[in-house]
């Protein structure tokens, strides 16, 4: 079937600003785009701690195999730094409170255990990325004793905390030594253990042109991918689109997930969905990668599992997840293996393996990310285009092009069944149907049970 007749056969694509859809075509001019090996990647997140039995970075390396496997092109490994001991929360205290920025955790092993982590990764075709916690150290990092004034102090020349993050002092960034030293401890990880770029801890709580110092610091090197803790509007930054302009080539899609799991646990309409889904399209520059994910370590811990958070509408959230304008899907530590304990953040609480009922939907959701340019992350990828269905307001549908080839999406948002009938004479093959559920063809129509969804590539 050609791809001119298929689009015929719809009753009207139109633009987002058209059906209450805003869409985001522009470029954020970036002083240093996203790599090339990052176009269609998907990023796995890994938890050492709780990764494997041993919770150690020997035992995770032993792993890559079976991650390259499953399709995860990007390793995002949660901090690796020694943890701070004085105010530490639990037994084994936060990964996000660090008192040494050139160490590792011995708790993980040593520097030549991660060293043949990266190795080992880079051989298997992945990119590893490590997180940084730049916005704050543990207590008894030696800076503070060495370098007070590095940190923020009250009026009595107290040095501060933020929020209720009582393990950790708050950095000054008006201290041109401290950020010289910080600029030097990020380069060091790129020099001595070859890693591909940063996930930035609170990233809108540093500021902006720190991260444009970092970054133009860091391509000196080699070229890096810098994935930002943040949305684009707080009340903190008022130009957070220089946080993307200048250092960060991905944000998190906040907006999207806090959406998701309130419609799908029935607090808030379909509708609101798509007003939210409108903001952020509106607010974050093309270029720019959202990490769309159904869970993080975050989420996992403090908020609630994929299945609390979704329950049986999982499939259809992890839909969006890989098709969407623009979107850099993320599969977290123990997702692939339908994980549905809440893990504990400080102590150990390893992740039970086991499970591969959910190994193939992964997989081949993976693929389908890797194999189609349209779905290619920020501006690598095609823009959405909405497909109008009179008759079925509460049927998601769109289609992505790029390079003759398109995907086309039709996700059931509503509570009951859906009769598509408007797509006329033309019907998906069975040969062109990659992946759906709850979906049966008749004659005339596609029926769409409640939460159904089908993914259809005319030229796969």
């Amino acid at each position: 079937m050609e791809i001119k007749s298929i689009a015929l056969a719809f009753v009207a694509i139109i633009s987002f600003s058209q059906c209450g859809i805003s869409q985001k075509t522009t470029s954020a001019d970036p002083l240093y785009t996203a790599p090339e090996w990052s176009a269609n990647s998907v990023i796995y997140e890994v938890n050492i701690r709780q990764h494997s039995p041993e919770g150690t970075l020997q035992a995770f390396t032993k792993d890559i195999g079976r991650i390259k496997n499953l399709g995860a092109d990007i390793l995002w490994i949660m901090p690796v730094q020694p943890i701070g001991i004085k105010n530490r929360k639990g037994g084994l205290g936060s990964y996000y409170s660090i008192k040494n920025y050139v160490e590792i955790n011995p708790e993980f092993g040593n520097l030549d255990d991660f060293k043949n982590l990266v190795e080992t990764a880079h051989k298997n075709g992945l990119k590893v990325i490590i997180d940084w916690v730049a916005n704050h150290t543990a207590w008894d990092h030696p800076w503070i004793t060495e370098h007070p004034n590095w940190y923020v102090q009250d009026s009595t020349g107290k040095i501060v905390t933020q929020y209720d993050w009582t393990d950790v002092a708050k950095l000054n960034y008006g201290n041109k030594d401290m950020r010289k030293e910080m600029i030097a401890s990020l380069k060091h990880w790129v020099k001595e253990y070859d890693i591909d770029g940063f996930r930035c801890d609170v990233a809108f709580l540093v500021p902006a042109d720190f991260w444009k110092d970092v970054r133009t610091e860091l391509e000196k090197i080699k070229p890096v991918f810098m994935l930002a803790e943040m949305e684009m509007h707080n009340d903190i930054n008022p130009k957070p689109e220089e946080y993307f302009q200048n250092a960060f080539n991905a944000n998190y899609a906040w907006n999207f997930h806090g959406t998701a799991h309130e419609v799908a646990q029935g607090k808030k309409t379909y509708q609101e969905f798509l007003l939210n889904l409108n903001k952020n399209i509106e607010q974050v520059p093309g270029d720019v990668f959202k990490m769309h994910f159904l869970t993080n370590h975050d989420e996992n811990s403090w908020n609630g599992t994929v299945k609390e958070k979704f329950n049986t509408q999982w499939k259809k959230w992890s839909v969006l997840c890989y098709t969407l304008e623009q979107s850099f899907p993320l599969i977290y530590s123990g997702e692939e293996a339908n994980n549905t304990k809440r893990l504990a953040f400080f102590e150990k609480d390893p992740i039970k393996w086991g499970d591969t009922s959910l190994y193939s939907w992964y997989r081949k959701m993976n693929h389908l990310k890797h194999t189609q340019p349209c779905l290619g992350n920020g501006s690598f990828g095609a823009p959405m285009e909405i497909i109008v269905l009179p008759n079925n307001p509460d049927v998601l549908a769109f289609k992505r092009t790029l390079s003759g080839k398109s995907v086309y999406v039709l996700v059931n948002m509503s509570a009951t069944s859906q009769s598509i009938n408007q797509l006329e004479r033309y019907r998906p093959k069975s040969s062109e149907i990659y992946v759906s559920d709850l979906m049966e063809i008749t004659e005339n129509t596609i029926e769409l049970g409640k939460d159904g969804f089908v993914i259809f590539t005319p030229n796969f």
